[in-house]
């Protein structure tokens, strides 16, 4: 366990991590690798060393885990749905998919069956990853201690990796569709004579429109990981107070959480619409 306010904060903000280290490192507990090896860092600095190729496991187990909650909860209700006096899920998910369609219908503007239950799972998906952060900082990473494993994250979206891996899968889908829609001579058209429809303005453009296209998966990604890390630090600062002062200051800041947490799966849901509906509009 931590010893040190430093030590605990590091812990908690510490992913569980598996990559491949180098032959020849020098383990946190003295041992030297006779070979590369694929394992689990004890520490931050081992985590660093095992570069690009190392995975969250935490980050994606979590991940995974809301995305199987969501599936399960709406096909549930799918199958068991009925036309009289609904029940409480099944009243929240059809608040949740009349609310999204709602919102799809007034900001896209192409036609694509695809959208709306996209919408959808991003906004659920993301809820659920969220709304992790409500269970109290110590369990998890605690329990994870208990198991022996140097570090556990339960956050999936105070992670960048779990944003940009969503964010990246939107920019997938927003080249996708404008080449679609637009054909490739018409998306290099777009590009090359937006928004100075002069041939010799063209490297202008390219330069302006490439760094739009690629800001829009960086402010997604960048815009759910800040919020949700720094409520995360707020979390974890709270935590390291004395007992009296923890109440006085948690409470009112999970409340807090209350409103942010389901307004930032919105965000990330609007601006995943918004930028699909551009993919699909053609310029003159």
């Amino acid at each position: 366990m931590a010893s040190t306010p430093a030590e605990y904060i590091q812990h908690h903000l510490q992913n569980l991590t598996y990559g491949k280290l180098p032959e020849g490192y020098v383990r946190a507990d003295g041992s030297v690798l006779d070979q590369a090896t694929w394992t689990v860092a004890q520490t931050g600095a081992e985590a660093q060393a095992m570069g690009f190729m190392a995975v969250h496991l935490d980050t994606l187990g979590w991940s995974l885990l809301m995305g199987f909650i969501f599936i399960f909860l709406f096909r549930m209700v799918a199958k068991s749905a009925t036309e009289g006096v609904p029940g409480k899920l099944q009243n929240l998910v059809e608040i949740s998919v009349e609310f999204i369609e709602g919102i799809v219908k007034d900001t896209f503007h192409g036609r694509n069956p695809v959208i709306a239950p996209l919408a959808l799972t991003i906004f659920v998906w993301v809820l659920l990853m969220n709304s992790l952060k409500w269970i109290p900082v110590d369990y998890i990473p605690g329990i994870a201690t208990l198991l022996g494993l140097p570090a556990f994250k339960i956050v999936p979206t105070a992670d960048p990796n779990g944003t940009f891996g969503l964010s990246l899968g939107v920019f997938i889908l927003i080249l996708f569709y404008s080449v679609k829609v637009k054909g490739v001579g018409g998306f290099a058209k777009e590009l090359g004579f937006t928004p100075f429809k002069h041939w010799s303005l063209i490297p202008f453009n390219l330069f302006l429109e490439i760094l739009g296209l690629l800001t829009k998966p960086l402010s997604l990604a960048l815009r759910l990981f800040g919020n949700m890390y720094a409520g995360e630090v707020v979390f974890i600062l709270i935590a390291l107070l004395p007992f009296y002062v923890q109440w006085a200051l948690n409470v009112p800041w999970a409340i807090f959480h209350i409103l942010v947490i389901p307004l930032q799966a919105f965000i990330f849901m609007v601006l995943t619409v918004v930028y699909l509906s551009a993919a699909h509009e053609e310029h003159h």
